[in-house]
């Protein structure tokens, strides 16, 4: 199983230069966390609302792409990860919401990002890292 965070799966809802790697990524064995759905719907939400970038017709299409991801990837409740992550963002200076990833992706070895800054620190804590 391969970790991929919200950075990720925001790159290939968004369409973001970069998302065919993301797509052909999505064939492999992935897990991720329940909280990513609502970060990756937050950032449509932003590209639509606040950004102007998706008209609503698009922006409902794209709604549709993330409500089927559960079927494509395992969605992991975060709490089981809390206390690791809390760690390792006082550790590392990175929030959080970032650290989660990396302390689930130590479960698993590996993790599949878009966010260099979080790659590097997880590279550092002995997890193998794809950068989409």
């Amino acid at each position: 199983m391969i970790v991929i965070d919200a950075s990720s799966i925001a790159r290939y809802v968004l369409l973001e230069p970069g998302w065919e790697r993301v797509e052909d990524f999505l064939k492999n064995d992935l897990v991720s966390l329940e909280y990513a759905l609502v970060e990756v719907s937050n950032a449509l939400w932003k590209h639509h609302a606040l950004y102007n970038r998706i008209e609503q017709e698009e922006f409902e299409r794209r709604c549709r792409v993330i409500d089927v991801l559960p079927s494509v990837i395992i969605f992991e409740n975060p709490m089981r990860y809390l206390g690791e992550a809390r760690r390792i963002a006082v550790d590392e200076g990175i929030t959080v919401y970032g650290a989660l990833y990396i302390a689930q992706a130590l479960k698993y070895g590996n993790l599949a990002t878009s966010d260099e800054k979080q790659g590097k620190i997880a590279e550092k804590l002995g997890v193998e890292v794809t950068y989409l």
